[in-house]
């Protein structure tokens, strides 16, 4: 244990809390629904802002508004602290308190991550100390005698900027073009929902109930009546919060995926897109659409000033695979599915 502190002690870096720091963290966790909540914003903010301060120390580029940790519902829905790294990928910074052996790492953090860095925040919240990094995980403790130095850190970024990333789903739109070398390779790594499974009750991360998301501050409650309106008894359907982290657009929307069997084994799945907090409308010139499993457009539905939501329809058998692009301005984000 003593040579494990030693370790420790010779690698981990002090560096302060800024004062704007405190505050960012408190304002977010002012948003949360219970202290407990609000503890945990607090502290993955401060973990991600000094991070973020280290990084940029080391010149390497960062993006926190497109981070998770910088989006409201995303804080408010889970347990992240991610830090994106521009052609890298996103950087989990899990706090941690003084004298703490074994550092916290929530299971919705353990995919779409680069790394993970450990942070601990001492008690006055005046100073922090990144005590190491490990490349990836796959259990909710992390001891800290498996952590590697900073150095480490800096290396494995430095490696991964040379490589095209596949861990993240924010990709444009013309890099989704049909190559049939290329889509053999990224069918193999990209992250597929597997829509079979919802029949049975087991759902992908990251996909919430229809009823959760009514519950959640911010959603136009008249909106909540269309969604039961379109949601069939015992039809499985999911949600989840769409956001492209943009300064002129920073309201999410919600893409809600449902499905259904049809003759000749067929399923039938129906998508939805639906504007969020005090958006009436979507965005104009939002862009959904759909792609094979190749990578070649389908269809793609452009919506229009007065669209207040925009619904396609496919059907497909078992195995089949496809994706769904929701673009707004130059960003897109992707989600790959199997039927």
């Amino acid at each position: 244990m003593n040579n494990t502190t030693h370790q420790l002690e010779d690698f981990a870096l002090t560096l302060p809390i800024t004062q704007r720091a405190i505050k960012t963290a408190q304002e977010f966790a002012n948003q949360q629904p219970n202290s407990e909540k609000a503890e945990q914003v607090r502290l993955n903010t401060l973990a991600v802002w000094v991070v973020n301060d280290y990084m940029q120390m080391m010149d390497i580029p960062t993006n926190l508004e497109v981070s998770d940790s910088w989006n409201r519902f995303m804080r408010f829905c889970a347990n992240v602290a991610d830090l994106e790294l521009p052609s890298v990928g996103r950087l989990e910074c899990r706090p941690m308190l003084v004298n703490q052996p074994i550092c916290s790492i929530p299971p919705e953090t353990w995919e779409e991550r680069v790394g993970y860095v450990v942070v601990q925040i001492d008690e006055s919240c005046q100073e922090a100390r990144l005590m190491g990094f490990v490349p990836n995980v796959a259990t909710e403790e992390l001891p800290l005698s498996q952590l590697q130095p900073l150095e480490a850190l800096i290396e494995h970024i430095e490696q991964l900027s040379f490589v095209p990333s596949v861990a993240t789903e924010k990709l444009h739109l013309n890099q989704l073009q049909p190559c049939a070398a290329l889509n053999k390779q990224s069918t193999q790594q990209k992250q597929l929902v597997n829509l079979s499974q919802w029949f049975a009750g087991i759902f992908d991360q990251g996909w919430q109930t229809v009823e959760s998301l009514w519950d959640m501050p911010d959603i136009i409650p008249a909106y909540a009546f269309r969604w039961r309106a379109t949601v069939e008894k015992n039809t499985p359907n999911r949600a989840k919060l769409i956001d492209w982290g943009l300064k002129s657009y920073n309201q999410p929307v919600i893409l809600k995926v449902e499905i259904s069997p049809e003759v000749n084994q067929q399923t039938g799945i129906l998508l939805n897109l639906w504007p969020t907090g005090n958006q009436i409308h979507l965005p104009q010139g939002l862009k959904f659409t759909v792609l094979d499993g190749s990578g070649s457009v389908v269809r793609t539905v452009v919506a229009r000033e007065s669209d207040d939501y925009i619904q396609l329809k496919l059907t497909g058998e078992a195995k089949e695979q496809f994706s769904v692009t929701i673009s707004l301005n130059d960003h897109s984000v992707i989600e790959h599915f199997m039927i």
